[in-house]
């Protein structure tokens, strides 16, 4: 992931997937938030071990340390996004524009990356109440719905 790897280039340490997952969730962001000023002065303490001598060792990661190591895989999903806008029909574009576009799923819960999604689009972005059931709930309705939406959901 973007954090092992950055924690792996930068400080020579490996560190595992559930360790980079609790480094993301207590300190990463995607944007700075001004409702929680605090994250920008953050640190989380990570264990590893040394890339060259294999010995443990710890260090401290600052969150816009973390923020930078999240810009790749925040670019790639706003440049996704971008593609998408530009082959929607224009009436879709409209509503989006005028209604916004809703985040689901783990990535919604990266503190500002709504925000972001909005400077780099110019279209509001906004975060469900519950991303995480959101999605277990869209494909509830998909599957009590499938003949319905077999177009729509088709392969290719």
């Amino acid at each position: 992931t973007a954090v092992t790897d950055h924690v792996r280039k930068k400080h020579g340490l490996l560190i595992g997937e559930r360790t980079a997952e609790d480094v993301k969730i207590a300190i990463g962001s995607a944007w700075p938030v001004p409702e929680d000023p605090e994250l920008e002065q953050r640190t989380y303490e990570v264990r590893g071990r040394e890339k060259i001598a294999g010995l443990p060792r710890r260090i401290e990661l600052t969150a816009p340390e973390i923020r930078r190591a999240l810009d790749e895989p925040v670019e790639a999903m706003i440049r996704a996004l971008r593609e998408t806008l530009e082959e929607c029909p224009p009436e879709l574009a409209g509503d989006l524009m005028e209604h916004g576009i809703v985040l689901t799923g783990g990535g919604a819960l990266l503190p500002g990356l709504d925000l972001r999604m909005a400077s780099a689009t110019g279209i509001p972005v906004f975060v469900a109440d519950e991303p995480l059931e959101c999605v277990a709930r869209g494909c509830g309705e998909c599957v009590d719905h499938f003949d319905t939406l077999r177009d729509v959901l088709r392969e290719g």
